[in-house]
């Protein structure tokens, strides 16, 4: 029950229409591909700040240029929570069941494609009882050429982040092996969006 209701909430917050791309706080961007490129970007910025190589950042940037006809097929900004998932709900103390009364964390929110928020990530992750329990809350996922392709973007958008953040909290000597795998992970993406 926990992962369909969190699937239901999901799909919630995926229902909300924007006016226009890009994180909530700002900028805004007029096209779904100006609002990946600027994320990439400044995620290069961000890496380079670090001390850490972001040259796969750019790369993805420059991908996310050649790739705008297929980015730019997402016409509709929705909200994405940017970081929905288990560590992120209220529950119900009193419940005999899991019971979730409310959801906290939404400084990621984002104006874009349901597909690149962090939760379906998280969701596609699971295995068995509990992704097909979030999918019967949430709904099917679209499956076309342009989908499959918007999401090795998406997926690169999360290594990023998961780069980041590691580095940040685990600092750069714990988080040699983590880095590294981001690094391998981004690069057969890079290959793929060629």
């Amino acid at each position: 029950g926990f992962y369909g209701q969190l699937g239901a909430i999901a799909r919630t917050v995926h229902d909300v229409r924007g006016q226009r791309f890009g994180p909530v706080a700002g900028p805004a961007y007029d096209t779904w591909s100006q609002a990946l490129i600027g994320y990439f970007s400044d995620a290069a910025a961000d890496l380079a700040d670090a001390g850490l190589d972001a040259g796969d950042a750019r790369l993805l940037a420059d991908a996310a240029a050649r790739h705008r006809g297929v980015l730019d097929e997402i016409g509709t900004p929705r909200l994405l929570h940017g970081d929905l998932w288990t560590v992120n709900v209220l529950l119900d103390p009193a419940a005999p069941q899991p019971a979730i009364t409310g959801v906290v964390d939404s400084d990621r929110g984002w104006w874009g494609d349901p597909l690149a928020d962090w939760t379906i990530y998280c969701a596609g992750r699971r295995q068995g009882a509990e992704q097909q329990a979030f999918f019967d809350g949430y709904g099917r996922l679209p499956d076309t050429a342009g989908d499959r392709l918007r999401a090795r973007f998406y997926l690169a958008r999360h290594l990023l982040a998961i780069r980041l953040e590691r580095f940040r909290l685990e600092g750069p000597q714990l988080a040699a092996d983590g880095l590294a795998a981001t690094y391998d992970d981004v690069r057969e993406l890079l290959a793929d969006l060629a």
